[in-house]
């Protein structure tokens, strides 16, 4: 029997209502697919961005690929345009998170 997924859409205005909440605001970008876009987080730090690229772990759970680690916001552009030419369904949600962590809970690989 297959996992049940979560819709992007609903997925993301729960990160964005967690992230609020937990003082990481967020912000959508780009608008994917409601059903099944994939989702891209740029995590605004003090040194750039941490981008994050959703994914599932060699056993199929929900995770998170660190596409990369320090990038300034001309880097973190051409990266998510090169992504969203890749895939135009793409969400991508831009959060404020000074120590480079995302406001949920997540499995970064």
């Amino acid at each position: 029997m297959s996992e049940a997924r979560v819709k992007a859409g609903i997925w993301v205005h729960v990160a964005l209502r967690t992230g609020s909440a937990v003082g990481k605001p967020g912000m959508v970008l780009h608008h994917g697919d409601d059903d099944a876009g994939g989702i891209l987080l740029l995590l605004r730090t003090r040194q750039g961005f941490v981008i994050l690229s959703q994914t599932r772990d060699p056993n199929g759970e929900p995770a998170w690929l660190r596409v990369v680690d320090s990038a300034d916001q001309s880097e973190a552009d051409t990266i998510v345009e090169r992504q969203r030419r890749r895939d135009p369904d793409l969400w991508v949600l831009e959060f404020e998170t000074p120590d480079g962590i995302p406001p949920f809970e997540a499995k970064i690989l």
